[in-house]
């Protein structure tokens, strides 16, 4: 098709409106394979753009989405063939270039990596960056030393989001102790539905830490909230835990010492799923593919169409949206 159907940011006189419309396939950026779009996702980072939030995107008209999954249409990459399935994430996609809110996507060959077996395309993005960043930070926090067999309780901060929930079901399905935190007391029952062992109120993190040394209590942490949040859970890990913080939905300023690191040897684990070499990438999806099972997943997913998406993006940034969001962009 020459046309297709996108979501399209404008900007007037500072104000970002978004809108479906139909779009010419010649307006597609410049890239070495074109992609049939099956599915995109919300993530809070798209709740931003769509909001206009921090200048994350400096161009406009401009088509958002920082993901998706479908099918190699024309490919001038050798690695890719007409009909191969794909997935792309990061690369800053949906911000600086034309991303996954759209029927249609031009992008660079290497970008992308393949659809490991078992997964359908809707699977990949009820999974999505969020998913994705979740995997990197057990990866990352496993690297560091995390095991199973000796390790205490293990800390998801925002569990009951999109990079939470999946952090609760990798870590509890590899045997971890998880402790799920949410200021959200209607979504316990569904956190526990995800493994979670225990509950932990939003305000024990609320504040930041009163002190930069705390009583030890948990042996790791998948952090994708920061800010205060974040200092406090640097005060109360153990003795040579880790944190792996995925995000700054609290802000980015952290307010510590260096206490924590010097005299408990914690390791802040930076996690960046744009900024990421592309075999790790297939490694991640592959482990996904394999660990995350497909009830949960369904459990924690809710389908949406790219129509729906203004008003979701107003609720993700509000913390009303539990889980995961998957845009069918053809429905």
């Amino acid at each position: 098709m020459s046309e297709f159907s996108a979501l399209v940011l404008d900007e007037a006189g500072g104000k970002v409106t978004p809108s479906l419309q139909r779009v010419g396939e010649e307006r597609l950026p410049a890239g070495d394979v074109t992609v049939r779009v099956d599915y995109s996702t919300l993530n809070y980072k798209d709740g931003m753009i769509l909001n206009g939030l921090g200048r994350l995107v400096r161009q406009y008209p401009h088509i958002p989405g920082i993901d998706f999954a479908g099918t190699v249409e024309a490919s001038d990459n050798a690695a890719w063939r007409p009909g191969d399935k794909v997935i792309l994430t990061g690369w800053r996609v949906g911000e600086v270039w034309w991303g996954g809110y759209a029927q249609k996507a031009r992008v660079k060959g290497e970008w992308l990596v393949p659809l490991p077996a078992g997964l359908s395309t809707r699977q990949a993005m009820a999974l999505g960056t969020a998913g994705f960043t979740a995997m990197l930070a057990v990866m990352a926090l496993e690297e560091h030393g995390l095991d199973p067999a000796t390790a205490g309780e293990v800390l998801v901060t925002g569990a009951a989001g999109g990079l939470g929930s999946v952090a609760t079901v990798l870590l509890a399905r590899r045997g971890y102790r998880v402790a799920a935190a949410t200021g959200r007391p209607e979504q316990h029952d569904y956190l526990r539905s995800l493994g979670a062992s225990v509950l932990v109120e939003r305000a024990e993190l609320a504040g930041g830490a009163a002190k930069p040394m705390l009583p030890e209590r948990w042996s790791a942490c998948v952090d994708s909230v920061g800010g205060p949040t974040l200092a406090a859970v640097l005060a109360a890990i153990r003795l040579h835990g880790a944190v792996a913080a995925c995000g700054n939905a609290g802000g980015i300023d952290l307010a510590t010492t260096v206490l924590p690191f010097l005299l408990r040897g914690i390791n802040l684990l930076g996690i960046d799923s744009a900024q990421c070499a592309n075999a790790r990438r297939v490694q991640a999806w592959e482990r996904l593919a394999a660990e995350m099972p497909a009830d949960l997943l369904d459990s924690m997913t809710t389908g949406a169409t790219l129509a729906d998406l203004p008003d979701l993006a107003g609720r993700i940034l509000k913390g009303e949206v539990r889980g995961r969001v998957v845009v069918d962009v053809n429905g």
